[in-house]
């Protein structure tokens, strides 16, 4: 890991939620394992009436998200005197005052002037922010480094987030600008480009002639919770497929980079996100995608709500908790290979992960047992459990030939002296060092819009456009497995990187 210049961290948005349950946690676990720099502080930034003996108490003496094995109260103690408070009063006064204590402690840590604004704000004031930052010279990187990271939704559709990128270039340049999606910070979702580009065994066969088709599937066995509001005019499309999921999706397609820098990554990302056909015709929207809401029902033995009977949802939204979609690549190395993805709340089980199915062998000459319905599967577990499956067939003990799947598996957690950094920490990490590659450029996050919108704009406007209804605790709408060509179906994940074949059909 390379040093780390001193840095001011000024968090804006620093008494929201965000701030507590994940930002000082993760700033708490680096400072634990020493992999702050030396001159480091953290500016609280907000409209709370606050003073820094109150903010340190509520984000870190008093924080319920810190486990109580973190460190010792007297270390608690030694990372809190390092955060500090503004109070704002509005977002968007002028920041001279802000200035003037931003250089109070910048001099009294002893940076070199280096400095990350973190906006855990709503995107409405992210174009404030940012102007009011350039009026005091705070955008400018002649005494120092300085970036801007911001957090998602960035947009909510195609239009807005064009609207967003322009706004924040105008006061600062693209590679100070930091688009956050926490899901490029797990280790799982960053293996995938070690899995295929460092491996001989695998980048050979990732093409469409060995592989019959690629499924993702991210689910959720909570509900809409406390964000009903918000769930309610996002949905599960804009809320998980449009940034989480297409990231994935990036890293699954993209060609090989000309090397590990980060620019070389985001290109080859942008160049896959383009590639992917665009659904634009009715016919196609209605075979091609489905979406679903849940009912109530049971998660793990307990009754649960409805969507429509959640908190600040309207009572007749048709707006959708589970997204399937099927598209196509239209490049060389994917051409005609179906991707099937699907996004849910409410799923009998937490899980997110990428499945390879390879084709059955040219010349089956065991197809009289069986085995060719049985597929070799490369299975990528992005959450919980991480690891890596593969299946293939071995011969069962005894007399003729007898074939039946085994499993080859890896678990992160089988590194038992290895400390894996939460997604949030080593985000913030790449930030103070500068290293973009697992954020999202502007390009990147346009091309993502512009495969989306056609879909969103569809179920909005279309007369024939249906939202089925799932009961909680099931694998979603029955006929979501009618997408998928052929005798396949969805693979439903249990624990551990099995499959789970129960699935609870809707009368």
């Amino acid at each position: 890991m390379n040093a780390i210049d001193g840095q001011l961290l000024v968090i804006f948005g620093a008494s929201g939620d965000l701030t507590e349950r994940k930002l000082i946690p993760s700033l708490m676990n680096l400072f634990q394992g020493g992999h702050l720099p030396e001159s480091f502080a953290v500016l609280g930034v907000s409209r709370s009436d606050m003073d820094d003996e109150a903010f340190r108490k509520k984000v870190v003496l008093d924080n319920p998200h810190i486990p109580e094995t973190v460190g010792n109260h007297g270390h608690r103690k030694e990372f809190a005197k390092l955060l500090h408070y503004y109070d704002l009063g509005s977002y968007e006064e002028d920041y001279a005052g802000l200035n003037e204590r931003i250089a109070e402690l910048d001099n009294g840590i002893g940076s070199p002037g280096n400095m990350i604004f973190y906006l855990s704000v709503p995107p409405r004031i992210y174009e404030t922010i940012a102007s009011r930052l350039h009026d005091q010279g705070l955008s400018s990187e002649e005494s120092g480094t300085r970036r801007l990271i911001v957090e998602k939704p960035f947009g909510y559709d195609l239009e807005s987030a064009r609207s967003l990128n322009k706004g924040l270039q105008r006061y600062f340049q693209e590679s100070q600008i930091y688009r956050i999606d926490h899901y490029l910070g797990k280790e799982t979702v960053q293996n995938l480009l070690v899995t295929r580009f460092s491996n001989s065994i695998f980048e050979p066969l990732w093409n469409r002639n060995y592989i019959r088709h690629v499924e993702i599937t991210n689910a959720e066995s909570v509900g809409v919770g406390k964000r009903g509001g918000y769930y309610d005019s996002a949905g599960a499309l804009r809320d998980m497929f449009q940034n989480h999921l297409l990231q994935i999706i990036s890293l699954v397609v993209m060609e090989p980079p000309i090397g590990p820098e980060a620019e070389a990554i985001r290109n080859e990302k942008v160049k896959a996100l383009k590639s992917l056909r665009i659904m634009r015709d009715p016919e196609t929207l209605y075979a091609h995608t489905i979406r679903g809401q849940y009912l109530a029902g049971e998660i793990d033995g307990e009754a649960v709500p409805g969507y429509r009977e959640e908190a600040g949802v309207d009572p007749d939204s048709t707006t959708e908790t589970y997204a399937a979609l099927k598209f196509y690549v239209d490049n060389w190395r994917w051409a005609e290979v179906p991707f099937y993805v699907r996004t849910a709340k409410r799923m009998p089980t937490k899980v997110t992960e990428v499945v390879i199915h390879f084709k059955s062998p040219h010349h089956q000459i065991f197809r009289d047992i069986g085995m060719d319905s049985k597929d070799n599967k490369l299975i990528i577990r992005i959450q919980p459990n991480e690891g890596i499956l593969i299946k293939f067939g071995v011969k069962v003990p005894g007399q003729g030939f007898q074939v039946e799947r085994a499993n080859l598996d890896f678990y992160y957690s089988d590194l038992a002296d290895q400390n894996i950094m939460t997604a949030y920490e080593r985000l913030l990490l790449d930030a103070m060092q500068g290293d973009a590659t697992l954020y999202a450029r502007a390009d990147e996050v346009e091309a993502a819009w512009e495969f989306v919108d056609p879909i969103l704009k569809y179920w909005s406007e279309a007369g024939d456009v249906v939202t089925y209804g799932y009961s909680a605790g099931v694998w979603g709408p029955k006929n979501a497995d009618d997408l998928i060509e052929g005798a396949y179906g969805w693979r439903n994940p249990g624990a551990h990187l099995t499959d789970d074949p129960g699935f609870c059909v809707i009368s």
